[in-house]
């Protein structure tokens, strides 16, 4: 069975969006649109314009913020334009993520803040539709 090319889908930034971490809360990254499914691959943080050493996120749909990733610390976004890659770690078992439904809103919530950290960095959230 060959398959045509344009069926494929590679991996692309589904949003760009600026995070707070200098208070808790939660920013939605994405609405799956009607017809669709879609799978997070990964998401990148990109350090603003203050470190964000202590802030504290969870990434998942927003009834379940911790369906993707539970609690991740972002010690190591120590200076600007430091980037984070946030993924489920792969093991000899393979890591089982969700397929999240059209309607579905994507979110991030800043779990502990950082009051000393970047108001303005930026979220790239990547996956995959796929036509329900």
């Amino acid at each position: 069975m060959s398959t045509d090319i344009k069926t494929i889908v590679s991996d692309y930034i589904i949003e760009d969006t600026t995070l707070d971490v200098t208070s808790t809360g939660n920013t939605t990254l994405y609405t799956v649109p009607a017809g669709y499914r879609f799978i997070i691959d990964h998401v990148d943080i990109i350090c603003g314009s203050a470190a964000s050493t202590t802030a504290t996120v969870t990434i998942g749909q927003s009834t379940a913020l911790t369906d993707f990733l539970d609690t991740q610390t972002l010690t190591n976004l120590a200076a600007q334009y430091d980037v984070v890659h946030l993924y489920p770690v792969p093991n000899a078992t393979p890591v089982k993520t969700k397929s999240y439904a059209a309607g579905t809103i994507i979110q991030i919530a800043v779990t502990t803040a950082d009051a000393d950290g970047s108001s303005d960095a930026s979220v790239l959230l990547f996956g995959y539709l796929r036509a329900a």
